[in-house]
């Protein structure tokens, strides 16, 4: 038997994640009904900003009150607040109920628990870097959701709420959580590392992080949309993309000369692009160019290991 075509949805966390998908969900139509958090205060802001929602300090309360329960807690909470609820008494009376994190890495058999008292499991992880503004409910549009939901009941439901959200529902293999969540971080938190990485640099050169940023991000914008467009070969560009070993080899020799591992980094970069370029079609670079390129990547990253190996011997 399928949910309802409105479940009633609960949300145990009061976070960024939360404020979006409640609100979200509720200017949809669909009924959220109560809110618990650490902090109470957080969970009668957030249950204010909703249409008959209660703010409640006991979760236990969450679960009578809903058919879907969001957990949107850290990680090493999740399976704490499983333990803790009890599902056997609702669905002992014919009820349908689950329970369902919004955690990336972490795999639903944490939930375990409540799957043994009759609950539905399952997993809502938005692909998003939330603010925990109001320009959430609108960015998140277009972004991808990924599910994981053993009972295609819940399955189901799980992402018509994702579409209502204008999201893209996505699924993975079981228990694959962790690959798929570090992975996500090279086009979140590991691309700002890159541009932490450029704000080093170009500090050397007197540029104030500030002229850093509105140099940069603009073009990092612009390579996003490209890629969107033309995918993520075709939107390469820079020495790789022309074929310009001799521009490459002096910049590693620059990045070398600096010391520290920021040619290391370079060069490691600097493989994955030259294996973008190698995927052009048609060839923007002769290939011979971009063997060149490659053995002067793989001749750095040699050095490197010989002096980290040279270091560590005692």
């Amino acid at each position: 038997m399928p949910f309802s075509l409105a479940p009633r949805l609960g949300f145990i966390g009061a976070g960024r994640l939360a404020r979006c998908l409640a609100l979200g969900f509720s200017r949809a139509g669909y009924p959220v009904t109560a809110v618990a958090n650490r902090s109470f205060a957080a969970a009668q802001a957030l249950a204010a900003s909703l249409d008959r929602c209660q703010a409640v300090a006991d979760l236990q309360q969450v679960v009578e009150s809903a058919d879907i329960v969001f957990l949107a807690v850290p990680d090493d909470s999740i399976g704490t607040i499983a333990n803790t609820l009890r599902f056997d008494a609702a669905t002992a009376r014919g009820a349908r109920k689950a329970l369902v994190h919004c955690s990336g890495a972490t795999g639903i058999e944490v939930l375990a628990p409540a799957a043994s008292q009759g609950a539905f499991t399952g997993g809502f992880h938005p692909l998003y870097l939330f603010s925990g503004g109001a320009a959430d409910l609108e960015r998140i549009a277009g972004c991808s959701i990924t599910i994981d939901a053993p009972k295609p009941e819940l399955g189901e439901a799980l992402k018509t709420l994702a579409r209502t959200l204008s999201c893209h529902p996505l699924t993975i293999p079981s228990g694959e959580r962790m690959l798929y969540h570090g992975a996500a971080h090279y086009a979140a938190s590991f691309a700002l590392c890159a541009l932490a990485e450029a704000v080093e640099l170009w500090r050397t050169l007197g540029l104030a992080e500030e002229d850093t940023l509105r140099a940069l991000l603009p073009m990092l914008a612009g390579t996003i949309e490209t890629a969107r467009e033309k995918g993520l070969a075709a939107a390469l560009a820079g020495p790789v993309s022309r074929g310009d070993a001799a521009l490459l080899d002096k910049q590693l020799a620059r990045f070398t000369a600096l010391g520290g591992d920021h040619a290391t980094l370079y060069a490691l970069l600097t493989r994955r692009a030259v294996a973008l370029a190698r995927r052009r079609a048609p060839p923007s670079a002769a290939p011979e160019t971009i063997d060149a390129i490659e053995a002067a990547v793989e001749r750095t990253l040699a050095r490197s290991l010989h002096e980290v190996q040279a270091v560590s011997k005692p």
